[in-house]
């Protein structure tokens, strides 16, 4: 549904500042039907990118496909009809205060020259879709936050997109009601085979909803993959920073503080051991201690589920000389799970 091809963009300069490299060589794909995140820090070049995909801004090098057509080489008046099968939702909702529900939803179909009458054919729907079929003639200041988005979403669907793009959504929600937004941002993609692309610097969202993520850092991808094997096998400094935050992805502080990698006399092997797929839940402690005897110390550790699979990381620590080591990390080989030696403690 989106693809970028070599995609390029710098703001040139201006009398108060110089030129800016936002993106640079950014290849990138979202297939129909999926939901794609992308993650970065503030200032990575993910609202950039984001605007390209809508043709708010034009790339200074590249492609920018969507459904196979190059936005940038558009005429103005079949870009506005690209854009019709583009929906967005924003941070901050952009509802009209002084329009109600209904008219918030129904707003885009009035600029499209839609009759009154096919509107509401439209509109009501969309309101059983999102669970506000009651707040129909309510206006924004008597909504809550996450009714709010709902609405933002209802009319981000009423032009019938084939792509919706999601910036930073759910960044002012609590958590409660970001669970509630995510699983229906989930059942639209499932019922209406819907693409998304989301734009977050929330792990969490990415978590439970994505099935493909890229990693921005200074205007660059530099990590793509399924969810789940970049979440648990992250290869770049800035994809393991901005995973350190998830339960579970990183040794705890009161143990990092103390770990070395340098091993002495008595210390202990930290080890950090991934658990996935079907050997997820398999009793793995029992089996060393019970098989080879070895006697561990549980540092942290957490089970959880990342695009719908099973995951656990468990840190441990126990002494060890290289033989040892090697056995262990032999026997959880042969369960097939990835373990990586962190340093040593005392």
């Amino acid at each position: 549904m989106v693809r970028l091809e070599g995609v390029g963009k710098v703001f040139p300069a201006t009398r108060k500042s110089s030129a800016v490299t936002a993106l640079s060589s950014i290849d990138l794909s979202a297939p129909k039907g999926s939901i794609t995140a992308i993650i970065g820090r503030s200032g990575a070049g993910k609202s950039t990118l984001i605007r390209l995909v809508n043709g708010l801004e034009r790339p200074s090098s590249g492609r920018v496909l969507v459904d196979g057509e190059d936005i940038a080489q558009l005429p103005e008046d079949r870009l506005r009809h690209i854009r019709r099968s583009i929906g967005m939702i924003f941070q901050h909702f952009n509802l009209l205060s002084s329009r109600t529900v209904f008219d918030n939803i129904a707003l885009p179909l009035e600029i499209g020259g839609m009759a009154r009458k096919e509107i509401a054919e439209r509109v009501t729907p969309l309101l059983e879709l999102v669970g506000l079929a009651d707040k129909r003639d309510r206006y924004p200041a008597e909504l809550s936050g996450g009714q709010k988005q709902r609405v933002g979403i209802a009319r981000a669907l009423a032009t019938r997109p084939k792509l919706l793009l999601s910036d930073e959504a759910t960044s002012a929600l609590d958590p409660e009601t970001t669970q509630s937004v995510l699983e229906l941002l989930k059942r639209i993609n499932s019922e209406l085979g819907l693409t998304i692309l989301l734009i977050t610097h929330e792990m969490e969202v990415v978590k439970s909803i994505a099935d493909n993520v890229a990693v921005i850092d200074g205007g660059k991808i530099v990590e793509r993959g399924s969810t789940f094997d970049v979440f648990t096998h992250p290869q770049h400094h800035t994809t393991k920073v901005l995973l350190s935050g998830v339960p579970g992805m990183q040794l705890p502080a009161y143990a990092q503080a103390h770990l070395s990698q340098e091993r002495r006399e008595g210390a202990e092997v930290v080890l950090r051991i991934v658990f996935s797929g079907p050997h997820a839940t398999d009793p793995v402690l029992s089996r060393l201690t019970g098989e080879l005897g070895v006697s561990l110390n549980i540092l942290g550790g957490a089970v959880d589920e990342i695009a719908g699979k099973p995951f656990g990381t468990l840190f441990v620590s126990f002494l060890a000389d290289e033989a040892r080591l090697e056995r262990v990390r032999s026997t959880l080989a042969g369960l097939n799970l990835t373990t990586e030696v962190l340093g040593y403690v005392a």
